[in-house]
């Protein structure tokens, strides 16, 4: 079968494929939202017509993420025909695809993860004081983040997204948030969720996932999340609040081969 490459702009096609694996894809799908859609390329194999892999190429965060879905033995093509300019990326994808990343990136930091999801029956609140975080609160999420070192966290998803957070001794001690909200594909990604060390232990997370929670199935959002396999911790607080185990994945940073970072870096 002829196998051909192409950047893919049609967002019917795009979801077309996605919403085969609609809830791993979530990131994705969320991307099609037209504030985001600007910031991605998507790049998609083809074998006589019908498409076998799709890469989104996300723009909006530092590093850029690139997102995996479809055959693994057609990813090698796309990333030696079109995604190129990806000098350092950060990578979303299924375990099978990491050999066919390896060939192209040296990859560092790579991490097994779930993704979680969150039926609206399953849900169980958990109540606390907490606090509905806006724009006005941008520079206080930002002091807090700084603690976090590696939190991806833009001002974008306040924006657009639902935050909530605590407030003790008069500053913003902990938060939950999602990185995306797709209201046009009812689809919600709770995420950034952060407390200030002199702080944890108290339940103040939980009450903060809790909220966001809240707000986005009562807009009959379908609610997901990710989190590392071996974080005991958290995985055990999101089955608390009703969450369950959809699907393994990897998550990896990856600086192309034989680029000047990648041979300054000693990584080909």
């Amino acid at each position: 079968m002829a196998l051909s490459v192409k950047r893919v702009e049609d967002k019917r096609d795009i979801y077309r494929f996605l919403k085969q694996d609609r809830l791993y894809a979530a990131y994705a799908v969320g991307d099609l939202e037209p504030a985001l859609f600007r910031q991605c390329e998507w790049y998609a194999a083809f074998r006589d017509g019908r498409m076998t892999t799709l890469c989104l190429h996300f723009k909006g965060l530092r590093p850029h993420s690139i997102f995996i879905m479809g055959a693994a033995k057609d990813l090698p093509r796309i990333l030696d025909r079109a995604l190129k300019p990806a000098k350092r990326a950060f990578f979303a994808s299924k375990a099978d695809h990491l050999s066919a990343l390896a060939k192209f990136y040296s990859l560092q930091k790579v991490e097994e993860m779930f993704r979680m999801v969150l039926a609206p029956d399953d849900f169980i609140p958990v109540d606390g004081l907490v606090v509905r975080l806006g724009e006005g609160h941008l520079h206080q999420l930002q002091e807090l983040y700084r603690w976090g070192g590696d939190v991806a966290f833009a001002s974008y998803q306040v924006e657009q997204g639902v935050f909530y957070g605590v407030e003790k001794d008069h500053k913003l001690v902990a938060t939950a948030g999602t990185h995306l909200v797709s209201r046009t594909y009812s689809l919600g990604i709770v995420g950034n969720v952060f407390t200030h060390p002199d702080y944890r232990r108290q339940g103040y997370a939980t009450i903060c996932t809790s909220a966001v929670v809240e707000e986005l199935l009562s807009q009959s959002i379908d609610v997901v999340l990710n989190v590392e396999q071996d974080n005991e911790p958290a995985i055990k607080t999101y089955h608390r609040l009703g969450f369950h185990v959809y699907c393994p994945f990897v998550e990896a940073l990856g600086t192309r081969k034989g680029t000047l970072w990648g041979r300054l870096s000693g990584q080909g």
